[in-house]
């Protein structure tokens, strides 16, 4: 029997039911709100990201031998640190708490908030308070990390599924959707790139906006119809293992 060359997805790369479009558009903001994170924290709190820790565990082993620049070890290990933690406490309030979504993107939005703030009150005017900043940047995004099953600040699994899919002929109904998170990756952290540039006291602003949007899509615009419904995840909505890998990843 020949092997179909379409496919529709149920699962967070082609979700269905009436939430799929505010569960879409919640993953794409996201998306992009992880890319401006990472963009800002690259360009001003220096050669480090606040959620792509792959890049940094790179960053790290070089460092242990003298290559890159001075200090990047510390901001690394803060880095590291501060994205477990969140991912930890993102854990803890998934198993424990009602509406347990809105919650961990409230907390997100709170501490990309908080940075902004710091950020734009020229605060920030040392090393230490770049490692706070640094902290709080991680913390953000070590709770995106959990807060869906799609991956939303990983994107390697997301790439090398997409593409292998494509390279034999089994698209899924939710590609676009999947080509569209990788865009707005680039999107965010070229918006937060041009803040800094024109406007660099706002410079943080975009990764806390972008997250309050994906919030707003997420819990009130969909409200009624479940976070299930809403993230395109059957079940309860509970955050599913990591699926940033080649097999799973969407």
């Amino acid at each position: 029997m020949a092997t179909p060359r379409y496919q529709s997805s149920t699962g967070p790369a082609g979700p269905e039911g009436a939430g799929a479009a505010h569960g879409h558009l919640a993953l794409l903001l996201l998306s992009a709100a992880s890319g401006a994170a990472d963009a800002f924290v690259f360009i001003c709190v220096g050669q480090v990201f606040a959620g792509v820790m792959t890049g940094n565990l790179v960053l790290l082993g070089a460092s242990a031998v003298g290559a890159g620049e001075e200090g990047v070890a510390l901001r690394v290990v803060t880095a590291l640190f501060s994205y477990g933690c969140g991912v930890a406490g993102a854990a803890v309030v998934g198993e424990r708490v009602w509406r347990r979504m809105p919650v961990m993107l409230l907390a997100e939005v709170v501490l990309l908030a908080a940075g902004a703030a710091l950020w734009a009150a020229r605060l920030i005017t040392s090393d230490t308070d770049r490692l706070g900043l640094l902290a709080l940047m991680g913390l953000a995004m070590g709770i995106q990390g959990r807060v869906r099953a799609t991956p939303t600040n990983y994107f390697t699994g997301t790439l090398t599924s997409l593409i292998g899919r494509l390279a034999v002929g089994r698209r899924h109904d939710g590609d676009g959707w999947v080509a569209g998170r990788l865009a707005a990756v680039v999107a965010g952290a070229a918006l937060a790139a041009l803040m800094v540039r024109l406007w660099p006291a706002a410079g943080a602003v975009a990764p806390a906006a972008l997250a309050g949007a994906a919030l707003l899509a997420g819990t009130v615009v969909g409200r009624g119809q479940g976070d299930a419904a809403g993230a395109g995840e059957p079940g309860n909505g509970k955050p599913r293992p990591d699926r940033g890998n080649p097999a799973g990843a969407a």
